[in-house]
């Protein structure tokens, strides 16, 4: 055999510029297109079929249907869309990743375009050294794409010619003629070599390779894209193993979609690609039995056609596919969502920088509204009566001020992992901003610790305020609670919507009451109106709740400086 092991290498080395070249393009885009992603997140509805076009979208942008779907995982992980609104995304996935191989077929095999590819890096070097960010990203995606088509053709020239190895031509006909088993074989493969590269589009430039090379005919390929719809479900699953229960869900909805559908394609296997070959040799007057060149776009043909029909068919059956996994995956832990815990970011980083920080603005969200709750919780916990309730509730706190502790530690660590990755200026404030305003939130989680205790000791030293005094409280509280209402408001839209004023009108009303209820205290205990101990309790709580409001200010503050800063 001719083959020699640096011949391997020089194929695998192809491959790694292919997948390389295919990541570049695909993470510039991405932050060209990183608003209008967001925008597009932030406008899903339930309806499926918009959902089917985002995931279109998505995936044209991404150019992998792995690498779409385990985003997809992350973002019902994360909180940006819903298990239903996932399954439209997931079925527009499918149909997006077959943009790649009309790519692949129309520049690799039909135009030489590894011929521009110098060219192209010639022109994209000078963008990528601009400062400008948007033209960084341009030439990144020029480099990205002459990458990618240098090692289509290096993989092209890479693959062994089978008429100068007759050896691989006795081994591959070892395998076809066999009938149905033969397509099941070569389904394997295609699924086999997904898993493993762990890119469908990846493999199917080696199933484009392998055919313009003489390896295997057209069924036997369309067989390979079968199992390559198969492979790339594995990807998502395994993203969702550590994800949550909506994460799960939704990775095992894309199995069963796919599962389904090359199950109804193997039924009518013979008689549609006998109808595609037809159809190829109708209108370009090449047969892909008779002529390699031809097999490229009858494969892309073929992905493109199944995966639409399988849209057409499933999309009408979403309620029942959401119906089914929420059975075979059902709620375990019914108080799970009174659990405080890390929720969005269990599973890593998203496919590119830009996605990351949307979802660590989730999990951002998520810690908010925690901390404000706890104010909720230190406010039932002053007029508890019943011993059991009180304590029940004061580990409560206890408990989420630990929590606090541990996910600013985990959502910093998160952000500091973003960091390492190239992102825009725009992402870089929006990630400096959250690293700000995470010390904040934890800094209120303190805070209602520090009340809750204050209401503790009252409790074990047997202290009571008047009535008066609780009224002067309560109205403390009403700011505080309006004030972190005000701080979730702003955290919950998009930093340039961001409202200071209401934020500063309510810290300033703050201020100027516990400068009220200051000079009335120190007037209160020289005229004896309650015992010292009393006193300096009464003063612990409003000047802790002023120190509260404080820190949710900082919280819009740092959000309003990511839309400021030009």
């Amino acid at each position: 055999m001719n083959y020699s092991f640096f011949d391997f290498l020089t194929m695998v080395g192809s491959l790694g510029m292919f997948l390389f070249g295919m990541k570049m393009m695909s993470e510039s885009l991405q932050k060209v297109a990183g608003s209008k992603m967001r925008s597009i997140l932030s406008a899903m509805t339930s309806n499926r079929f918009f959902g089917v076009l985002t995931g279109f979208f998505v995936t044209t942008v991404v150019q992998s249907s792995s690498a779409t779907t385990v985003m997809v995982v992350g973002f019902v992980n994360a909180g940006l869309i819903t298990l239903k609104e996932s399954i439209g995304v997931i079925m527009g996935a499918n149909i997006g990743t077959t943009v790649t191989g009309w790519v692949i077929t129309l520049f690799g095999f039909k135009v030489a375009i590894s011929d521009y590819s110098l060219p192209m890096i010639a022109i994209a070097l000078p963008l990528i050294f601009s400062r400008i960010g948007n033209r960084r990203s341009w030439g990144e995606f020029l480099l990205g794409f002459a990458l990618l088509f240098l090692g289509l053709d290096f993989l092209k020239n890479s693959v062994p010619n089978i008429n100068e190895n007759p050896e691989i031509m006795s081994f591959v006909e070892r395998f076809t003629g066999l009938g149905f088993t033969s397509t099941l074989i070569f389904l394997g493969i295609g699924t086999l070599l997904t898993v493993i590269i762990q890119s469908s589009s990846a493999t199917m430039a080696l199933t484009f390779v392998m055919c313009n090379q003489g390896w295997i005919e057209f069924p036997m390929a369309a067989a390979m894209v079968l199992g390559e719809n198969i492979g790339t479900t594995v990807t998502s699953n395994i993203a969702a193993s550590v994800g949550n229960l909506s994460a799960k869900r939704a990775a095992r909805v894309h199995l069963i979609f796919n599962l389904l559908g090359v199950i109804w394609m193997l039924a009518i296997f013979n008689q549609f690609t006998y109808w595609i070959d037809h159809f190829v040799t109708h209108h370009n007057g090449v047969s892909p039995s008779e002529s390699p060149a031809a097999i490229p776009t009858a494969l892309a043909l073929f992905h493109t056609s199944f995966n639409i029909l399988n849209v057409l068919i499933f999309i009408w059956f979403t309620p029942l596919l959401q119906k089914l996994v929420i059975k075979m995956i059902p709620q375990r832990d019914k108080d799970s969502e009174e659990d405080f815990r890390l929720k969005f970011i269990t599973t890593g980083m998203l496919s590119t920088p830009e996605l990351s920080l949307l979802q660590a603005k989730k999990e951002v969200q998520f810690f908010a509204k925690h901390t404000s709750k706890m104010f909720g919780f230190f406010r039932k916990l002053l007029y508890e009566t019943s011993d059991k309730k009180f304590n029940k509730l004061y580990t409560k706190i206890q408990k989420y001020e630990g929590i606090c502790d541990n996910v600013e530690v985990e959502i910093t660590n998160y952000l500091s992992q973003v960091s390492q990755h190239k992102i825009s200026e725009q992402g870089r404030r929006r990630m400096r901003s959250m690293l700000k305003l995470v010390g904040d939130l934890e800094s209120v989680g303190d805070c209602n610790f520090n009340l809750a205790r204050s209401v503790n000791r009252m409790r074990e030293k047997k202290i009571t305020f008047s009535e008066e005094a609780m009224e002067k409280l309560e109205l403390m509280f009403n700011l505080v609670e309006e004030s972190l209402e005000i701080m979730r408001d702003n955290l919950n839209v998009d930093e340039q919507h961001v409202i200071l004023d209401k934020a500063v009108q309510i810290e300033d009303q703050i201020n100027n009451y516990r400068n009220q209820l200051k000079a009335d205290h120190l007037d209160n205990l020289s005229k004896n109106v309650y015992s010292y101990e009393a006193g300096i309790l009464f003063n612990d709580i409003f000047s802790e709740c002023e120190k509260l409001g404080d820190y949710a200010i900082n919280v819009s503050e740092a959000l309003k400086e990511v839309s400021s800063k030009k």
